[in-house]
C-alpha cells in the first residue's frame, strides 16, 4: 500500500510502498490476543507471598484448655480464622512465564501493523531529529503530525536529543524499532515510524526474515 511520507512540519514530501507481506497481511486477532498476554504475563514478577500457619510467628502452645470453657476446641493461634494467623491457600512465589514460537510473535506483529494501518493509525516521516532535546519543540511536532491523538515514535537507533524532547510529554512515547511488540502498538492511537526506522521494521519482519523462520 503506498503512504504519503510527511517531513516534521507535516507537509507531504512523497509517498512510500509499504511492504505488503508486514502490512498487508490478514489481521489475525487470536493471534494478537495470545502475544499480548503473553507478553503482560512475562511482565509479572511473581513475587507474591504470604504466610502459611506454620510460618507466622506465634507461640505453638495450645490457646485455652480443651474442655470445660464452653468454645470451640483449638490448638493454636496461627489457625487462618483468627487476626494475626496464616493465610490458608495463599500466593507463593512463582513464574508466570509463557511461550510463544518466534513465528508465531513475529505474525502477530505483522497483523498488528496491518490493523494499524488499515485503520489509517500508521503515520510515516522521512526523518524525525532534534539539535537539542527540547520538550517544547517535540510537543509541536508530535502535536503537528498526530495532533491530539496518544502517539508511539519508533527509533531505528538511539538519538538522545528526540528520547529526552518526548520523555515529559504525557501523551507520546518512543520505542526502538527493533524492540516492537503488540502491547505498545496496541496501546497508542498512532504509530509515527520514519523510514530509518522501517528499514529495521523490514529487516526482521521482511520476506528475509520470513524464510529464515
Amino acid at each position: 500500500m503506498e503512504v504519503p511520507v510527511r517531513n516534521m512540519a507535516g507537509d507531504q514530501v512523497g509517498t512510500i510502498e509499504l511492504p505488503a507481506d508486514i502490512f498487508e497481511v490478514e489481521v489475525n486477532a487470536g493471534l494478537m490476543h495470545q502475544a499480548y498476554v503473553r507478553q503482560m504475563a512475562n511482565a509479572r514478577l511473581g513475587t507474591h507471598k504470604t504466610k502459611s500457619r506454620s510460618e507466622v510467628l506465634l507461640t505453638k502452645a495450645k490457646w485455652y484448655r480443651q474442655k470445660g470453657t464452653g468454645r470451640a476446641r483449638h490448638g493454636a493461634r496461627s489457625a487462618p480464622i483468627f487476626v494475626g494467623g496464616g493465610v490458608a491457600h495463599g500466593p507463593k512465589p512463582r513464574s508466570y512465564d509463557k511461550k510463544m514460537p518466534r513465528k508465531m510473535r513475529r505474525q502477530a506483529l505483522r497483523s498488528t501493523l496491518s490493523a494499524l494501518l488499515a485503520d489509517d493509525q500508521i503515520i510515516v516521516v522521512d526523518e524525525l531529529t532534534l539539535d537539542a532535546p527540547k520538550t517544547s519543540a517535540m510537543r509541536d511536532i508530535v502535536h503537528t503530525l498526530a495532533g491530539d491523538k496518544k502517539a508511539l515514535i519508533l527509533m531505528a537507533d538511539r538519538d538522545e536529543a528526540v528520547e529526552r524532547g518526548v520523555r515529559n510529554l504525557s501523551r507520546a512515547r518512543t520505542l526502538r524499532a527493533s524492540y516492537l511488540n503488540v502491547r505498545d502498538l496496541l496501546s497508542h492511537d498512532c504509530v509515527i515510524i520514519p523510514q530509518a526506522a522501517l528499514e529495521v521494521i523490514e529487516s526482521f519482519l521482511g520476506t528475509a526474515a520470513k524464510s529464515s523462520e
